[in-house]
């Protein structure tokens, strides 16, 4: 990522990203539409409210991973390969301790949550049962990220794909099985994702142990330096927190929705899942940049970071508006994947179009965050972050809705934060502070 043509490089590594999320999203939407249309709505609502729990969870883990992908891409690029290694053995320890952790608080906390979020009393028990067995799973999940984080540190973005491309066929396999012809209800829906997360980290984790490279895993060195797992927490923290806060701001927000019931939760939980395909572009060169910027911050190439940049978030933010357009057009349709109920259509495809025209707000947020994360400034995501998509969004849902108690008043708390977001990134970014400390 050090050197050649800065748009080649940003495309080439967010292509295999771009198929991965794809096929993470096709990976999440598969849950929803076969509990959907073999088991109903109640239980459509359950699996689709699931996002923002499970983000809630797992979103803080794999932020604090962050930290060791940033030492790990500066590290590659400053061709310190000692301290490669020892970044990825800390990280990757560390993730099976955190996997552990995951699962045993998902499972016991999961009732608890539920309840804090208002979930319906007809559809509490498909929610309970399923992010049970979904949180048993949880090593699998965190142990596929960092692994995945490993291989991106250091420029690679196809192996990742590969693995991925084996679980999403096994998930689809297993859940059609065991939803449908085998009859195990929205517990067996959990029970395909987990068996196929399991398969994707242990492919990948596998990988590094033969890889041939500074990144090589040695399973006698997995251990936790210290030092640098203080380092890659003081990094990887305040990414953590941001998406725990993100996530909060979002089970608040689907709380309200809640409130309306078990055809706006299907509604609402449909169009998310439509959302996720928008993410794409964003998280992918959001990703690619948080690499690009960490390795030539590395190598000492200040004005190539520039250029980056710029270039970076003109993509994302031109497909993620191309896509937006897609969606308000074609809500109607994408959501009749999902349900036939002309409730369901109809709301969902109201917050669609409330959102979707926003979406290069969106991406440029995530982009100029991305991009901070990788010079290190991975507090200043942090803080705009919850202070406009946490903070703002609960207290414009909280009023509102009371004053005016129609869910459409909920959409639009997402146009106006990314709005917020985005000014304050774009007035940090024009200070040039984040690159000169770095560089």
């Amino acid at each position: 990522m050090t050197k050649g043509s800065i748009t080649k490089n940003l495309v080439l590594f967010a292509i295999p990203l771009f198929f991965g999320q794809l096929l993470q999203q096709l990976y999440n939407i598969v849950d929803s539409v076969v509990v959907g249309n073999v088991l109903g709505k109640e239980a459509l609502a359950a699996v689709s409210t699931s996002g923002s729990l499970i983000f809630l969870m797992v979103g803080f883990i794999n932020g604090l991973f962050m930290g060791s992908s940033v030492i790990i891409g500066k590290s590659y690029g400053a061709k310190d390969y000692k301290r490669v290694s020892m970044a990825a053995h800390t990280g990757i320890a560390f993730a099976f301790i955190m996997g552990i952790t995951l699962s045993v608080v998902g499972f016991f906390f999961t009732p608890v949550i539920l309840g804090w979020m208002g979930t319906p009393a007809d559809v509490m028990p498909n929610s309970v049962l399923y992010f049970r067995t979904y949180f048993l799973g949880g090593l699998g999940n965190i142990m596929y990220s960092a692994c995945c984080g490993v291989f991106q540190a250091v420029g690679d973005s196809k192996r990742p794909l590969y693995y991925l491309m084996v679980s999403t066929v096994l998930n689809t396999i297993l859940d059609i099985t065991f939803v449908k012809f085998l009859g195990l209800g929205i517990g067996g829906a959990a029970f395909a994702t987990i068996i196929a997360q399991f398969v994707s980290a242990i492919l990948a984790f596998v990988k590094l142990t033969r890889v041939d490279g500074p990144h090589r895993i040695y399973i006698r060195k997995l251990k936790m330096d210290g030092e640098l797992l203080k380092k890659e927490l003081a990094l990887g923290f305040p990414t953590g927190i941001q998406n725990s806060v993100i996530a909060i701001g979002n089970v608040v927000l689907q709380s309200n929705i809640n409130a309306f019931g078990s055809v706006a939760m299907a509604a609402c939980g449909s169009y998310f899942k439509i959302e996720g395909f928008v993410f794409l572009p964003i998280t992918c060169m959001c990703m690619a940049l948080t690499t690009f910027v960490s390795q030539n911050l590395g190598a000492g190439e200040v004005e190539r970071v520039r250029k980056g940049s710029l270039i970076g978030s003109v993509i994302s933010v031109s497909c993620a508006e191309i896509i937006g357009v897609i969606v308000f057009i074609f809500a109607p349709v994408f959501l009749s994947m999902f349900s036939r109920e002309p409730g369901v259509i109809a709301i969902g495809t109201t917050q669609a179009r409330t959102e979707s025209l926003f979406y290069c707000l969106l991406a440029l947020s995530h982009c100029l965050a991305g991009i901070y994360r990788g010079a290190g400034k991975t507090t200043i995501p942090m803080i705009v972050m919850l202070s406009s998509w946490c903070l703002l969004r609960i207290t414009y849902i909280t009023i509102i809705v009371r004053i005016i108690p129609v869910v459409n008043v909920i959409f639009w708390a997402y146009p106006l934060t990314w709005s917020v977001s985005t000014i304050v990134f774009i007035i940090y970014y024009f200070k040039g502070s984040w690159i000169k400390q770095i560089g």
